[in-house]
């Protein structure tokens, strides 16, 4: 297959106790590695591993082996990473600028000759910023080509990532990742979340996230394992929506969907409380013997701009704001016409 030269930068600015820039590497040997017998493996060429549609743990390049969990796919199992993606959505939405989750995508090691060494594929990738999730035409992130995830989710349902793919991870430095045990696990206890922070060339637990300040992994795992948002869930959210709008300088306002929202509950408070108004001058007319049309008022506008107490005073009724108690008989008969500067009807 046709190769192309290697474009590979420098990692994360981040750097190793000594001060030296990390740098990249594929990780431990493919033998190395504790895939046991929760895997299975098989031989998988690139060019086959390229338009392959199964969901792989690893593929491995030097021994062109593929690895995938012998189980299919659950509910359990799938059930945090599409959470995760609309607790994202809520933040986002708070935070007032948007988030890309883009869920399982081949994340490659380059060869130095430009072709796939390893390739993981996580439950999901989270971009706090968009932009850095395009990947320029790219259907898979390269290490040292494209921007790394700012969180990637593992979900340990029936497998454990330590002994593995985590290694991966840390070799290919990765900013943040967590592991998911869900609480419906059969393979591994205690469950739980585990933030994996990447800090001098090694993964360090944590108890907050980086990414999403203020968030804690024993929050975000009771929200992955929430059927329904509960408010201590929604409190957290909120939290860390406002605290990264603050750093962007962005408020829940410059979300599209929010902004489109409050409009129209405002408008729809502005026509009650117009509503509001014209029933109560109404009611003031007809307690002075005046009928009006079904049509009053014709001047919204004009009616904005009345108060209750343009009708609701008991002055004199050239005295009053508005001249809204300022009446003349017209024409002939019974007919009446009610004649105001602001708001006139028939």
């Amino acid at each position: 297959m046709s190769r192309r030269p290697s474009t590979r930068q420098a990692s994360p600015a981040e750097g190793t106790a000594s001060g030296a820039a990390f740098v990249p590497s594929p990780g431990p040997p493919l033998a190395e590695l504790e895939f046991d017998g929760a895997y299975r493996r098989y031989r998988l060429t690139e060019a086959e591993q390229r338009v392959s549609e199964r969901r792989l743990e690893l593929w491995d390049g030097d021994t062109e082996t593929a690895v995938e969990v012998r189980e299919g796919a659950t509910a359990y199992h799938e059930w945090p990473s599409h959470r995760l993606a609309q607790l994202v959505e809520r933040i986002a939405q708070v935070r007032g600028k948007p988030i890309a989750c883009v869920g399982t995508m081949d994340l490659v090691f380059p060869a130095e000759d430009g072709c796939r060494k390893r390739v993981l594929q996580p439950d999901q990738s989270v971009y706090l910023h968009p932009e850095r999730a395009d990947l320029l035409g790219s259907p898979a992130m390269v290490v040292g080509e494209h921007p790394y995830p700012d969180v990637v989710l593992e979900v340990d349902y029936s497998t454990d990532v330590r002994r593995d793919k985590l290694k991966l991870y840390e070799a290919w430095g990765f900013p943040e990742v967590w592991v998911q045990v869900p609480d419906q696990s059969r393979r591994r206890s205690p469950h739980g979340l585990t933030i994996h922070l990447h800090e001098g060339g090694t993964f360090s637990p944590a108890p907050v996230s980086r990414a999403f300040p203020g968030w804690q992994a024993t929050q975000i795992h009771a929200a992955l394992n929430e059927v329904r948002l509960t408010s201590r869930t929604v409190d957290a959210l909120e939290r860390v929506g406002r605290t990264l709008g603050e750093r962007d300088g962005t408020v829940p306002e410059d979300d599209p969907l929010i902004r489109n929202l409050r409009q129209q509950a405002q408008a729809e408070a502005s026509a009650a409380e117009l509503e509001r108004r014209a029933l109560f001058v109404r009611r003031q007319l007809a307690s002075r013997g005046i009928s009006v049309a079904v049509t009053f008022p014709l001047d919204q506008t004009a009616l904005r701009r009345c108060g209750r107490r343009s009708v609701g005073g008991h002055r004199p009724a050239q005295h009053q704001p508005g001249g809204l108690r300022r009446a003349a008989r017209t024409g002939g008969g019974r007919r009446q016409r009610w004649v105001s500067p602001a708001i006139a009807f028939r």
